[in-house]
Parts: structure tokens; sequence; C-alpha cells
């Protein structure tokens, strides 16, 4: 059975005994669950902490097909914070093919995702992948079988854009120029599963996309690409519009030391700024390629390296950090740490970064306790929770939390990301729409203000000064333009949950009265 794993390059690896709980001055490891591929094996993606405060994920190996010809295997899978998993999906080839991806969970409540292989076409050999909806029961719909001209093989997930629809990204096919067809591409994709193409990669702007997008506060969406044309790019950072401008605000190379091969996505910290890692190049000649570099750059394209590896520390970061509550950024490196593990190569680790540069390494992996490939996610109990890609009781991978310490925290989170109001005559009022407000964190929501912006105003409101974990309430806005043409605001709710400020994007558009 032909697997796609990771980008990196693992040697071979010595099974090790150990324990499953690992425990140092101010954090605690803890081994979950080990996968024994019944269940799934090789898991490469971050969890997904739904409404319901479990987590989801997937493996990209394993499950019921897993001794199938062909490209298949893996599943889709529900773990609660205690470790009780249970496999909601199967993937069998033909149709649906392991995912390397992790889930979203949209406003409706199901996960969408992608699979590298499999699907409806015949033009890649084992399937061009496809975009996915699966409920939290486990029922599952293909939604899109990419055909190679709109993109294949997705090793990267979605996310879903505050106008509802999903966007992501394609490792091959497109209709790249400059020699370089077959690229990657950038597309949308509604609920429905209608997708547009929004860009085809031509290695002068980079190629080989391998990383979700994230969508910055300007609207715009950033992203990273592993490749292109080394005698300009080792990789970029992106910035494209969601209409499919896209603009290269950095070039990575060999020769200036800020790293090179950026797999990983970005985040958007609360600066403003993104953060990111670059899986080879940097300061150190402890690894034949470079170890890997921390970097910040500015929506404008300025970069600033903030670490470079040097192997001790880690080496090989391949996935997305994220910003915790304690401001700092968390994140994986595949490789290094612990030489004595997988020598001379290392199990990777664990470390956290302030915006301004401090690594600290928080834990090193030994085998026994997983070899990670999956990014981090902080959930509302305040702990990290994530999956190693091998290791554990049975060898085929992990799913694990980390504590470090952290305070538990509320989520808000709405009934949709956005509210339109469509055509409406100026100097009249619209008809209220009404998004829902539920708190699916782990303390109370304390609410400090909910405000409307622009040519929009709060007409009702059922949210007290505390929303309870698991209470929901509503909040109905309407919409009364004074000029004729498009009008955007923001429905914003202040709290005390992380970030301080969460919005629903508000629209509508001015006609003139009478038509």
């Amino acid at each position: 059975m032909e697997k796609f794993v990771s980008l990196k390059n693992v040697g071979i690896i010595l099974v090790i005994c150990g324990v499953t709980v690992i425990a140092a001055p101010a954090q605690t490891l803890v081994t979950l669950h080990s996968f024994d591929v019944t269940d799934g094996s090789y898991p490469q993606a971050w969890l997904v902490q739904a409404t319901d405060g479990n987590f989801y994920g997937t493996t990209s190996g394993g499950g019921a097909y897993e001794s199938c010809s062909g490209f298949c295997g893996g599943t889709v899978f529900k773990i609660t914070p205690k470790g009780t998993l249970a496999t909601l999906h199967s993937f069998a080839g033909a149709n649906d093919s392991g995912p390397l991806a992790g889930l979203v969970q949209a406003a409706d409540g199901n996960f969408y995702g992608t699979t590298q292989g499999g699907g409806a076409s015949s033009n890649c050999a084992n399937g061009c992948g496809t975009v996915f909806k699966i409920t939290p029961k486990g029922t599952l719909t293909t939604l899109h079988s990419f055909d190679g001209t709109d993109g294949s093989g997705p090793v990267a997930g979605l996310i879903q854009a505050t106008d509802g629809n999903f966007y992501g990204t394609t490792f091959g096919g497109g209709t790249g120029s400059n020699s370089c067809i077959g690229c990657g591409t950038v597309f949308k994709i509604t609920p429905t599963g209608a997708l547009t193409t929004l860009h085809s990669f031509g290695a002068i702007d980079g190629s080989r996309p391998a990383a979700e997008l994230v969508q910055g506060t300007d609207g715009n969406f950033y992203g990273t690409t592993f490749g292109g044309n080394c005698a300009n790019s080792c990789g970029t950072v992106f910035k494209i519009t969601p209409k499919g401008t896209l603009t290269t605000l950095r070039n990575f190379d060999m020769i200036d030391g800020h790293g090179y091969y950026p797999s990983a996505g970005l985040i958007q910290g609360t600066d403003g700024n993104f953060y990111g890692t670059t899986s080879a190049g940097g300061a150190s000649s402890n690894c034949a390629n470079g170890c890997g570099t921390v970097f910040k750059i500015t929506p404008r394209g300025t970069l600033t390296t903030l670490h470079s590896f040097d192997g001790t520390d880690g080496s090989g970061p391949e996935t997305a950090m994220v910003q915790a509550t304690d401001g700092k950024f968390y994140g994986i490196t595949t490789n290094g740490g612990n030489f004595t593990c997988n020598a001379p190569n290392g199990c990777g680790t664990i470390f956290n970064i302030t915006p301004a540069g401090t690594l600290t390494t928080v834990h090193s992996f030994d085998y026994a306790d997983g070899v990670p490939t999956g990014w981090l996610i902080q959930s509302t109990d305040g702990n990290f929770y994530g999956t190693n890609w091998a290791g554990g009781a049975y060898g085929y991978g992990t799913v694990f939390s980390l504590s470090v310490g952290l305070s538990s925290f509320p989520r808000v989170t709405f009934s949709t990301p956005s509210l339109g109001f469509g055509n409406q005559a100026i100097d009249t009022t619209s008809v209220a729409k009404t998004v829902t407000v539920a708190n699916t964190g782990s303390v109370t929501l304390d609410i400090s203000s909910i405000m409307a912006s622009g040519s929009f105003a709060i007409s009702a409101n059922t949210c007290g000064a505390t929303l309870a974990v698991g209470n929901k309430c509503k909040v109905s806005a309407t919409f009364t333009p004074t000029v004729l043409g498009k009008l955007t605001g923001a429905l914003t709710l202040t709290d005390n949950a992380p970030n301080g400020s969460q919005t629903v994007v508000l629209s509508g558009t001015g006609i003139a009265q009478g038509r």
C-alpha cells in the first residue's frame, strides 16, 4: 500500500520500552492513545477540538481497509480528553483515500477535510484526491474529486473563511506556467462542493504548497510554498485575495541564512504579524542543510529570523505553531532533541518561543512517547493536544496531551462567521438577522460589550454579562444604509476569551429607493 509520509526523511527508528507519562518541572506529557493499525496508524495531522469538547482527527493509514490493494487505508476518529477513541470512518480507496491533513469544524457543526489520493478522476495513478464532509457521527460525503487540472494531491487541510466558504491548497496539479505545470494550486470550495481554482503556481511564484492557509485580519489569505525555482526561490510566503490575486511577500534562498523550504503554514499573532518556520537553513551548521528556523514576517513582507535551531533544541520544524494564552508560540520539530533516539537524527521536540525570539525546549521525544509530525492545539482546559506519526506502544503513532500549567479558558463559537443582508434601499432598515453565540469553553464567559459597526445596529440581545459553559444566547442585527454601494461592518463581542474579542462579519448593499 502506497503512502505519502510527511516531507521529512526519517531514518530507521528502534523501538524502546518506556512509560507513557513523562514529567518534568511544570510540564506533563501523557500518551492518551497508541494506535494499533486496526483503529488507524501514522496520524500526520493536527486535532481539532469540537464544540462538544472532544477532539477529532485523522490517520493516514490503518483502519478497516489497511490490507486493501492500492492507495487506501486511513481513518477519521474522535477521542475524548481522557483518551477514549472511536473510529468514525475507515477510508477504502477508490472514492476516498487516507488523509494527510486534519479537519476543520465548520459553522454547520460538520467536519471538512481533504484526502491526498482517491476520488473519481483517473488522471492520477492513485486518484487526484478529494475534499470531503463528515458528520460528528461519521457519515462521509465526497464534495469534490480533483482531476489534475484543478489541482491534485492536497496534503493540507481547509479553513472556513468569513464568507462561509472553504479555502485550501493542493500540492500538485493546476495549470501553472514557466515550465512548472502541475506545481500546485490555491482553491475555494463552497460547503456544497462547488470548487474554484484561484491560482496555479508556476515556480517563479512558488511551487508545492504543503500547508494550510490563514485568513488575516485584513480578509486576505496568507500561506507558504515549499518549493520554487531555487535560482530565485527555495520556498515562498505569499498573500492571496479572496478573488485570487497573489502577491509573493518573501522568496527564501540558501544564501542569506534566513532558512528555506517552509513546509508549515503561518499563524497571525496578536501583534498582527505572521509567524512561521522553515524546515531547513538557518545559522547552525550542525545539520547538513541547516536545522531550520522560526521567523516573523509583517503583512508587507519584512522578515525577521527569530531563532535558528541547532539540533540540540530540535531540527526540521514542519508544522505550524499555535499562540497560546500565555502569548508564547508553541510548536514541534520533527527531528533533533534526544539524539539517543533515532540516532543521529533525534526524535523531535516541543518548544515554545516568545514573540521576541527566546526559545525554550519543553519536551524531547524518545520514541516510547512518540515521534511527532502534526502541530499542537491548545484546548479550552489550558493543555495542548497533538499526534505523533510513529512510536507509542505499538509503533504506529499516538495521541498525547501536554500540560505546562496554563489555565482553562472560555471559547466563543458563532453559528455563522458572517451575516449578509443583500440589497437594501438607502435610509430604510432591513429585517433583522440573528447569530447564536455559544460558550464551548471550559469556564464562564464574561461579556464586556457587544457592538455593531458601520451601517449596522443591534436590534435584540439575549446575552447577559456572563454565559455559562455550554450555554447559548442570541444577538440580532439590522442594516440601514445611507449611501449607495456595498457596505461592511462587524458584530464584535468583547470578553475574557483568548484575544479579547470575536467578530461576525456584516455586509450589505445600499440601493436607490424604488428599485
